[in-house]
């Protein structure tokens, strides 16, 4: 009786194993058309399999697949010590979650960085005459942080012989240690440098960024620095980026340098800015047209912070591409999902351009999107005063989808127009173009679950027009937990998460304080990128 006991007992522990195993590989694995989806958990948007993260790191294409490594913590769903998670792409929106790749180690937490192809081998870690995958990484020493210590922070490196599949860390790390006194000290992205014919990494210092040349990765020597007296200052500078562009038409090239600040951006907390101007392999010198005190902003929206640009991309491909961290520290840690926290944005294709306010960067989702299209509503020219219920797309409001919209506002007007999304609670969320005071904004003030911060849905979020055409052009990527808009051409750029009690199953268009014509419009429905089984 006993063994039968037993044996029922273990049957049933199995069973019970086996179905917390199903539950988990559904919410990872499986098509979400044909599987129930965790609450909240993005279509198209890259989120870990469980557990928290923020940062991308080490970005790096070879051998046809795109690496992304983040800032991870795999026992919580709030940041701890921090891992980097790793997760490989043929395409930027299909992913596979690959093993942790780098843990953290005598020598402290595995904070963000960037990895390269050392095409050259002059790290000498390369084997059978393949070039090796170099990784440089912040080590954060949190005993000495404990300790009330302020040299906290240094620089590591590691490298992977396998396509990064296993990684193995230098052994006289750091290769840049603490040079005193430095709090903040970190975030290293590297490239290799024609003009001084070495490594360069741009280092972010507290209230402004350095510049350090090594021919080895081993050896640095600091070159430069620049920002104390540029650009935003609201909080530390963090996660930065540095890269040639050629401007688009021409033959010009210029040096763009990414900075992200928390607190401090536009719309509150977390923000990224950039700098134009040249760089000689030892100074960064921002343009003329560059503002002092005028930050220019990636994305103005609140929910994109700490992105930079994947390194080796192919000359015959030509793009730079970028990724950010969609979430902000001001309620990061809070937001409303179960068993994992944050998405990453869309991966963008960015051009650098000249206009009338200098050079700016442009900023489109990446053309593999286009493969996700599935069915196309064509909206007809007409008058919008009100609101235009779009019914045809409750099929698919509910999921994911790409909304292109074509307005003409009249001479003068006050308008204020653009998309909204509501489901059959009230819950509500807005988004588009306010005529009068030339600004776009976002709008999750109704949008449903907003009580776990009280810094998350406080005001209407604004980005300004750069554009003086008369055609307001709005490209609106919309998840089931997010919308990404992608104004005049990707001139300005607006990002936010919402979370609605129920996803969002209508959609219409809306028109205040006067009328505005709808010059064109095409919806497609997107499908979901989660991987198959």
């Amino acid at each position: 009786m006993k063994n039968a006991t037993f044996i029922l007992l273990f049957a049933l522990l199995a069973l019970m194993a086996a179905c917390t195993k199903r539950v988990h590989y559904q919410d990872e694995h499986v098509d979400d058309s044909i599987t129930p989806r965790e609450k909240h958990r993005p279509l198209i948007h890259f989120t870990p399999p469980a557990h928290w993260m923020n940062d991308p790191n080490g970005m790096v294409y070879l051998d046809g697949e795109y690496h992304l490594f983040y800032q991870y913590y795999p026992d919580g769903t709030v940041w701890g010590p921090m891992h980097w998670g790793h997760a490989v792409s043929t395409d930027l929106l299909h992913w596979q979650h690959l093993p942790i790749a780098l843990y953290p180690d005598s020598l402290g937490y595995i904070f963000s960085g960037s990895a390269v192809v050392d095409w050259k081998n002059t790290s000498g870690f390369g084997k059978n005459g393949k070039p090796p995958l170099v990784a440089i990484f912040t080590y954060h020493d949190m005993a000495a942080e404990k300790a009330g210590k302020t040299e906290t922070q240094s620089q590591g490196i590691a490298y992977s012989n396998d396509q990064g599949r296993t990684w193995t860390k230098y052994a006289d790390n750091p290769v840049i240690p603490n040079p005193g006194n430095m709090r903040d000290f970190r975030d290293p992205k590297v490239h290799w440098n024609v003009a001084s014919q070495q490594w360069v990494m741009v280092l972010a210092v507290a209230d402004h960024v350095e510049f350090w040349g090594s021919p080895n990765f081993k050896h640095w020597q600091r070159l430069s620095e620049f920002g104390k007296e540029w650009g935003a200052h609201g909080g530390v500078w963090e996660c930065p980026d540095l890269f040639p562009m050629k401007v688009e038409g021409s033959d010009e090239t210029r040096w763009v340098l990414l900075v992200s600040i928390n607190p401090g951006a536009p719309n509150g907390g977390s923000g990224t800015q950039y700098f134009v101007g040249d760089f000689d392999g030892k100074t960064f010198t921002p343009d003329p047209s560059v503002q002092k005190n005028k930050p220019v902003w990636i994305d103005y929206g609140r929910d994109d912070y700490a992105g930079v640009t994947w390194s080796d991309i192919p000359a015959r491909d030509g793009r730079r591409l970028f990724l950010g961290w969609m979430s902000n520290w001001d309620y990061a840690t809070l937001v409303p999902t179960v068993s994992w926290r944050s998405a990453m944005t869309l991966p963008r294709s960015m051009n650098l351009q000249r206009s009338a306010q200098g050079y700016r960067l442009f900023s489109q989702p990446v053309k593999e999107l286009h493969t996700l299209r599935q069915g196309k509503y064509t909206l007809q020219t007409r008058d919008i005063n009100g609101t235009y219920e779009l019914k045809s797309l409750q099929s698919i409001a509910a999921g994911a989808m790409e909304v292109v919209l074509e307005f003409e506002p009249a001479e003068g007007s006050a308008t204020i127009f653009g998309l909204e999304l509501y489901n059959n609670s009230g819950e509500r969320y807005r988004i588009g173009y306010d005529a009068a005071a030339k600004q776009f904004f976002s709008d999750r003030r109704q949008s449903g679950k907003i009580a776990f911060s009280p810094k998350f849905a406080t005001q209407i979020h604004t980005a300004p027009r750069f554009s003086s055409e008369k055609t307001v052009r709005m490209r609106i990527l919309v998840d089931v937990a997010s919308a990404e808009m992608f104004a005049d051409e990707g001139s300005t750029v607006l990002t936010d998460v919402f979370f609605p009690n129920s996803d969002y199953n209508k959609a219409r268009l809306f028109a205040e304080n006067g009328t505005v014509r709808l010059i064109s419009g095409e919806i497609f429905g997107l499908k979901s990128a989660i991987p198959p089984p």
